[in-house]
């Protein structure tokens, strides 16, 4: 290892030494004095390693042997992941005083989640894959089941445990066939080892369940069983990060695994990826319907979105993967308005999560209400909000791609998806007359939710340049896969000299 090394991985290693030191000041100090502190200072180092890894000035460069890579692409999911966590950690900090839920461990854990993200989206080697999802993982274990005296957040977290700790049996046992059959662990061994126009038999299993592997992260069907329960069971500010950091993760590392390592042989995973889709895309619309709680909604929700994101994957090019990323950018944003709202809302000094609890809401708070509409309407795609352009985004670069069956699915269960966003709505405006429910809102949820409206209504993501920065983060991505593919021992961006690799198994 080399001075290179630890420079490539910076931010990483500071946010890990910063969690470790709240950990010990945490453990030293008094938990119920330092719990707050800990919380805005967490924020604070999120949003300075965002700050870092988006406008510092750094090349594109790989460490570890190969095992770290830092890029464009890896740097737009981060950015997208650390901002998602500092906003969710942020607006949760009021609700979680309130209810007596901070504890000076859920910012540390929010924090370990975030870097074992950053960790996955950057993984240029199976075995740094692993490290990156385990990491995040066992940290949303435990936030998942934080609310010790709740039943449904016990069984949240074990639901999410058991599970988890299938699919992370199913990817190990992919990751193993696929270095049987390769010889190697590292996406640019895994790339030279397939000389031929389509994988071998073994190698295509391996591949099949490392995508099953990471299905289950993005809530893919038929792989998303745990997520109703464990969106409706754990702490609604958990739920809040559940919906939006890690899917940009998850979705970061599966578009790194299939261009990185299998980039070359995209006709042997993009059908499997449009069925994840169109299996995701129309479960989730009409599972949806039937619900009656907001949280449970959601996750439906973020299961119908995370097809509309592999659709973007499924068409196998840059213009796909440009997409994705814009479409993920996009819903961390309508995550986290719709999440600060959902935050806000409680009857009798308790949190409500019942979809007629809305009723006439806008006749008490017409300013909050209208936020909620642009969201509803942005996550239903309807334009011209910024939530329309996502789909149009991910459908016409199925088009592209010649998959027009694809998008043309995609937009029937869009429509069919809009029916539960326009119910909420109905519910805020036209509903019966009845009990209602307060919106105690926080200036930074109040912000949060006003802010993610204004966006989504005026497109100004594209003012701090998203969509460029997502244009090369796709270029970068693609364009390393094929010049790896033309020749392995070429130096590419990102990738160590002939002379700093390591032996060949």
């Amino acid at each position: 290892m080399t001075a290179l090394d630890f420079s490539t991985i910076l931010p990483e290693l500071l946010l890990a030494i910063y969690a470790l030191a709240a950990l010990m000041a945490g453990a030293y100090l008094g938990k119920n004095k330092i719990a707050k502190p800990i919380l805005w200072a967490t924020v604070a180092a999120l949003l300075i390693a965002a700050f870092y890894i988006g406008y510092g000035d750094r090349v594109e460069a790989v460490g570890f042997y190969g095992m770290f890579i830092d890029d464009a692409f890896s740097r737009f999911a981060k950015v997208t992941i650390l901002l998602s966590a500092a906003a969710v950690l942020a607006m949760s900090a009021d609700y979680m005083e309130r209810y007596r839920l901070l504890q000076f461990e859920f910012p540390i854990l929010i924090a370990l989640a975030s870097i074992g993200m950053m960790v996955m989206v950057s993984a240029g080697d199976l075995l740094s894959l692993y490290m990156g999802l385990e990491l995040q993982s066992l940290s949303l274990y435990v936030v998942a089941a934080m609310r010790r005296d709740s039943v449904k957040s016990s069984e949240a977290g074990l639901k999410y445990f058991v599970l988890g700790a299938l699919s992370s049996g199913l990817l190990l046992y992919g990751a193993s066939l696929v270095y049987g059959f390769s010889g190697t662990t590292s996406f640019a061994g895994i790339t030279a080892a397939v000389t031929t126009d389509h994988l071998s038999v073994g190698l295509l299993f391996g591949l099949v369940f490392l995508m099953v592997g990471l299905a289950f992260k993005v809530s893919a069907v038929p792989f998303h069983m745990w997520t109703p329960d464990v969106y409706e069971g754990a702490p609604t500010p958990v739920t809040a990060f559940f919906a939006t950091a890690p899917k940009v993760a998850a979705m970061g590392l599966l578009a790194r695994l299939l261009f990185d390592a299998f980039g070359n042989v995209p006709g042997d995973w993009s059908q499997i990826v449009a069925a994840l889709a169109v299996m995701s895309m129309f479960l989730g619309a009409i599972a949806g319907i039937g619900q009656r709680n907001v949280k449970r909604l959601m996750a439906y929700s973020s299961i119908s979105h995370m097809g509309f994101a592999l659709v973007g994957l499924a068409a196998g090019n840059a213009d796909g993967v440009q997409a994705m990323l814009m479409y993920m950018a996009i819903y961390a944003v309508m995550g986290i308005g719709t999440f600060a709202f959902i935050l806000s809302l409680e009857r009798d000094g308790q949190p409500v999560t019942d979809l007629e609890s809305l009723n006439r809401f806008a006749s008490a708070e017409p300013l909050r209400a209208f936020a909620v509409l642009f969201l509803m309407f942005s996550l239903a795609g309807v334009p011209p909000f910024l939530g329309f352009f996502a789909k149009l985004g991910v459908l016409s670069a199925a088009v592209e791609a010649g998959m027009t069956w694809l998008a043309l699915l995609g937009v029937i269960a869009s429509v069919i998806g809009a029916f539960y966003y326009l119910r909420i709505v109905y519910y805020m405006f036209f509903g019966a007359e009845g009990e209602g429910v307060e919106s105690r809102m926080s200036m930074v949820q109040f912000v949060a939710l006003i802010g993610t409206a204004a966006i989504l209504l005026l497109g100004t993501i594209s003012v701090f340049g998203v969509d460029d920065a997502a244009v090369v983060a796709a270029e970068t991505l693609v364009g390393e896969q094929v010049a790896a593919s033309a020749d392995a021992s070429m130096v590419v961006p990102g990738e160590l000299p002939a002379d700093e690799m390591p032996a060949s198994e």
